[in-house]
């Protein structure tokens, strides 16, 4: 009798046998099918965290921040060691024991869901949760569990305990787009991780275990109460006293949110595209650009170049700029208020002297981040502001001629182009100062035509005008007539040569560091010599005269030199002034950005007001 219930009750579990056999073969498939998978997972994570990028100003000062997601990753031995007991005994007592998972935990967890309808107990390890965070979904399905038991004992292959335990600690989510226990005591209480009270350490661990539920923006009194909790489990591992736990949960909790800072838009977002720049330059994806006319090949290095630079935002960056903050701050208060209300517009730049660096830009009334940024993208014929570097200084450079040598002022063509002075002028012959300070175009090209186009654009080329064609290589270029134009940032960049005839590109970035320190990128500060001693005295002085005597009058400093020259373009769609005091080379540019004329605001000078603000 027993003999026949025995094979009765085996011949019942058949079914029951396949059925398990069944799955496991299915579960040992899937395993394999994601072996080579996960490998790559673990060396390779699929998602690659941003770290924050800083942009500080030239006293060292963060000004600005681009993040998604805030972070700010310790070593292990930066984590005080309570803060590392409060995660394990609260997480995973058996962190130090078990091969990346805990089979006496699952067994429980198993048992607590046979009493529900769904799967919602994991009895997951440190281990597990790192898994989850870095490689799977949260989807709480036993097939998923199976995966993820597999990634954890790959994992612990793979890595050291302390290892992982770091990477837990660091990528963990606190709530409000906060990862990571250092991000976490920086956002929430503006202090690093070492300066925080147990109490503190302990309110912010409360977090991760349910980032809505304890998201302490929104239900503070919640993660108080985990956060006392923790505290008191502290207590029954030894790891504090009772009494101890007792006082830290009566220890008041004050929050010190902090917030993303993003001053000076105007600077900031020039920096972020000179170092696009740099990167290209130093990395050699500029010469490749520069040494093919093939379309698909030059999108095919965008395209690289776009992915490297992805990858060093997701890495965190600190970059180091010549912003000087104060004078940034008057240029924009200043130039706005000048422009007044309506459509008006104006671009501007201001460049150190003795450093060649950017120390301030403006983008345009009302600018926002990342809008349309009129100081470097802002191309507009450049006028008779250009005869400085494309005629006069050529000139004196390639001949023996001086600021009192004589040229004709009346009519002159090259084949058909034939310019007229403004207003429609003739003049006989004059001084190049004369012709200089009242900017005559007919002079002007006679002057050029002498230097010759070639040897003109052999000077222009050495400076950085990114919109120059090769069709600007035309007589129409010595009046400043271009096929597309030239920036403010471009132009006071140019006019730098004339501080005392050397030239090096100017820029906004002192140097690039990685987050530990290590300095990664920064520009060659090698100048060339442009200009000679004679061209560089004989072109101040022209630039003196303009504004003593000319078109620049109603320009001012307080320094001891300042020179400009002035641009008008057709149909007075365009004012411009560009020039330099003893400190500082700067060039503005007013127009509307549909351009129409400006011609009824002639008198008021408002560029010259402009010009005087940057050079303050």
């Amino acid at each position: 009798m027993k003999k026949a219930f025995g094979f009765f009750i085996i011949l019942l579990s058949l079914p029951v046998l396949w059925w398990i056999s069944t799955n496991i073969r299915t579960e040992i498939n899937t395993a394999q099918a994601h072996e080579e998978q996960i490998t790559q997972a673990i060396h390779l994570p699929e998602v690659q965290p941003q770290l924050p990028v800083t942009l500080t100003d030239q006293n060292g000062q963060t000004f600005s921040e681009e993040y998604v997601e805030w972070r700010q990753p310790l070593t292990l031995q930066e984590i005080p060691q309570i803060a590392q007991e409060i995660f394990i005994a609260s997480e995973d007592a058996d962190f130090y024991e078990h091969i990346g998972f805990d089979l006496s935990a699952i067994m429980r967890a198993v048992v607590a869901n046979s009493n529900t309808s769904a799967s919602s107990q994991g009895g997951s390890t440190i281990t597990q949760q790192l898994v989850r965070m870095r490689y799977l979904s949260d989807e709480k399905t036993y097939e998923r569990k199976l995966t993820e038991l597999f990634y954890a004992y790959e994992l612990e292959k793979e890595f050291d305990k302390e290892a992982i335990l770091t990477m837990y600690l660091n990528e963990s989510y606190f709530s409000n787009q906060v990862y990571g226990i250092g991000g976490a005591a920086t956002y929430y209480f503006q202090k690093p991780l070492q300066q925080l009270s147990i109490a503190e350490i302990a309110f912010i661990a409360a977090i991760p275990n349910n980032p809505s539920l304890y998201n302490p923006l929104k239900n503070f009194d919640q993660t108080k109460a985990r956060q006392e909790r923790l505290l008191d489990t502290l207590a029954v591992k030894g790891s504090i006293t009772k009494e101890d736990a007792t006082t830290y949960k009566g220890e008041p909790i004050t929050l010190h949110i902090k917030d993303k800072i993003q001053s000076y838009p105007m600077y900031g977002t020039y920096v972020l595209q000179e170092l696009k720049w740099l990167v290209a330059e130093k990395e050699g994806y500029a010469d490749r650009l520069n040494n093919t006319d093939n379309e698909e090949e030059k999108k095919k290095i965008k395209t690289q170049l776009d992915n490297r630079l992805d990858t060093l935002f997701q890495n965190g960056l600190i970059i180091n700029t010549a912003l000087d903050p104060q004078k940034q701050q008057h240029d924009e208060q200043q130039m706005t208020a000048t422009l007044g209300a309506g459509s008006l517009q104006a671009a501007g730049a201001v460049i150190h002297n003795q450093s060649r660096e950017i120390v301030s830009l403006y983008a345009g009334k009302n600018y926002e981040k990342f809008d349309y940024h009129r100081a470097f993208q802002g191309t507009r014929q450049p006028g008779s502001a250009f005869k400085p570097l494309a005629v006069y200084a050529p000139f004196f450079e390639t001949t023996t001629h001086t600021p009192d040598s004589i040229v004709n002022g009346g009519s002159y063509c090259v084949g058909s182009f034939c310019p007229q002075n403004y207003g429609g002028y003739k003049y006989g012959d004059v001084s190049l100062r004369t012709a200089f300070r009242h900017s005559y175009n007919t002079s002007a090209l006679r002057l050029f035509q002498t230097v010759g186009v070639d040897t003109a654009f052999q000077y222009l080329d050495r400076f950085h005008f990114r919109s120059i064609v090769e069709k600007d290589h035309n007589y129409a270029a010595s009046l400043g007539g271009l096929t597309y134009g030239v920036t403010a940032l471009e132009l006071a960049d140019a006019y730098t040569s004339f501080i005392d005839g050397s030239y090096v590109l100017a820029h906004s970035i002192r140097k690039v560091t990685a987050l530990d320190g290590t300095e990664l990128y920064s520009w060659d500060t090698q100048r060339d010599q442009i200009w000679s001693p004679k061209t560089v005295k004989y072109m101040r002085e022209l630039l003196a005269d303009v504004v003593m005597n000319g078109t620049g009058q109603g320009v001012y400093s307080n320094s001891s030199y300042v020179g400009a020259k002035t641009g008008t373009t057709n149909d007075y769609r365009d004012y411009w002034l560009a020039g330099l005091n003893d400190t500082y080379t700067a060039a503005v540019w007013i127009g509307y950005d549909k351009p129409q004329s400006m011609q009824k605001l002639e008198e008021y000078k408002i560029h010259h007001q402009l010009f005087n603000v940057l050079l303050e």
